[in-house]
């Protein structure tokens, strides 16, 4: 089959070994699942752009949506990218406090005055909480979740050092919606879902923000903050095929079929190795002669591109404390199955 085939809505499976893989080894995967990957909801796997296999588990099916966790802050570092080319936002050098004229920082947090978009893409800002212990609780509590965010931003710790921060990305989303009039929902919707054919997200009222609402079974469409912004660090529901959709999209430098819907130079940018192993807003990797870059979130969610081998693996999960690690299924039972060309 051709390399530039481009999934239809009705996206079809191919023969695996039209595409250069090992039927045989994938045919394995469902009782793999089972036994030792149970949390998995759905699993697509994308090569030259076409549909090599899928499976659902627990009631799922190829339609049905499931929270993604933080692989929405992938979407979000799309988002960005297309905003910055259509000139709603300079650069990703341009000052976070530009898009908050009315936050007056502490005086004693000088620091707050020099983080750009790109410290909170690449997870360099400083805040004031240990790395991995970002107390996201209490930003669901705030009433306002981005002076809380502001509040923190530039404590305890240097410009340029890696600090994973879920607040910091819906920073992101808010400074896009500043700068679009549009909801990162709306704007995706726009210029990321329709363009690719990926399903259009609806608006989803939040009827609370106790935790099944925020991170559990009652999240729908992309959850919001109590001003209305959606979230930048989560809260996006996604189908398996759509999340692969969107690994094919970055997977060919942005560009669908004939239209480049993110810029090029971002998708290269945002996947290029880095000494913290982290891009815009996706995880990077190199391993064994593998190079690899995902889209990861809580529970086992992860978009994963194989540039090399022209390859994408898109898995959806059911939350799950420790889920046994996605790498490990994806290099010792996928990656075997792709054969030599």
């Amino acid at each position: 089959m051709p390399k530039n085939y481009w999934p239809t809505a009705q996206w079809k499976a191919a023969d695996p070994a039209d595409l250069n893989l090992d039927s045989a080894k994938l045919s394995e995967l469902e009782s793999l699942i089972a036994s030792e990957y149970s949390n998995i909801s759905g699993i697509v796997i994308a090569r030259y752009g076409n549909l090599a296999y899928e499976s659902y588990h627990h009631g799922w099916g190829p339609d049905d949506p499931k929270h993604v966790a933080s692989v929405t802050k992938s979407i979000l570092s799309a988002l960005i990218g297309i905003a910055i080319h259509a000139g709603y936002i300079h650069h990703p050098d341009q000052k976070v406090l530009d898009f908050f004229p009315e936050y007056i920082p502490n005086a004693a947090n000088p620091k707050v005055r020099e983080i750009t978009i790109r410290h909170l893409l690449t997870m360099t800002a400083p805040y004031s909480f240990e790395d991995w212990r970002e107390p996201l609780d209490k930003l669901c509590m705030a009433p306002d979740w981005v002076k809380y965010t502001l509040d923190m931003l530039g404590q305890q710790g240097d410009i340029g050092a890696f600090k994973y921060s879920t607040a910091g990305a819906h920073l992101l989303s808010v400074i896009l919606s500043r700068s679009t009039g549009r909801s990162a929902r709306e704007f995706a919707n726009e210029h990321l879902f329709k363009p690719t054919g990926m399903r259009e997200i609806p608006d989803h009222p939040m009827a609370s923000y106790g935790f099944e609402d925020l991170f559990g079974t009652r999240v729908q469409g992309w959850v919001k903050d109590p001003a209305g912004n959606s979230t930048g660090g989560w809260g996006l529901t996604l189908t398996p095929r759509d999340m692969a959709r969107f690994g094919l999209l970055y997977l060919n430098r942005g560009r669908w079929q004939q239209h480049q819907v993110i810029p090029e130079a971002w998708v290269l940018e945002s996947t290029t190795m880095t000494p913290h192993r982290y891009g815009y807003l996706w995880w990077l990797m190199e391993e064994e002669g593998v190079s690899a870059f995902s889209a990861l979130g809580d529970g086992g969610n992860i978009i994963c591109c194989i540039p090399d081998k022209d390859l994408v693996i898109a898995i959806a999960s059911e939350f799950m404390m420790n889920p046994r690690d996605r790498w490990t299924l994806i290099k010792e039972h996928i990656l075997s199955a792709v054969l030599e060309e």
